[in-house]
């Protein structure tokens, strides 16, 4: 069963983070991605451009609404994503806590969908 483990996170504490910080958490990111490819896990995982970046489309009134972010509605956004291949929720729960989580993020992990 596939697992999304959505990674989110406030990109204005992020970015008054120390360049060893990030390093740091970086280098914890490459680490579980290298756990997980090796333990036959990783589907994909990607890390996000910031939100700023970022367009969202609504529907409203029968009309497409295209808006640019940043979005100043939300604190947390999510910076990141790996997908993963595991046997139970428990299991993606378990790579999931492998991975850095600071005071002001969450990982969410999610069932995708299969066809």
């Amino acid at each position: 069963m596939k697992f999304i483990l959505l990674i989110h996170g406030n990109e204005q504490a992020e970015a008054r983070r120390s360049e060893a910080e990030a390093k740091q958490v970086v280098g914890q990111h490459m680490k579980v991605a290298q756990e997980l490819r090796g333990a036959g896990k990783m589907v994909h995982g990607e890390r996000l451009r910031p939100q700023a970046e970022a367009t969202r489309l609504r529907a409203k009134g029968g009309q497409t609404q295209v808006t640019d972010g940043p979005f100043a509605e939300t604190k947390e956004v999510i910076g990141g994503f790996y997908l993963i291949d595991c046997a139970s929720k428990a299991e993606a729960v378990e790579w999931a806590s492998k991975l850095p989580v600071r005071e002001d993020g969450f990982i969410e992990v999610r069932p995708v969908w299969e066809m």
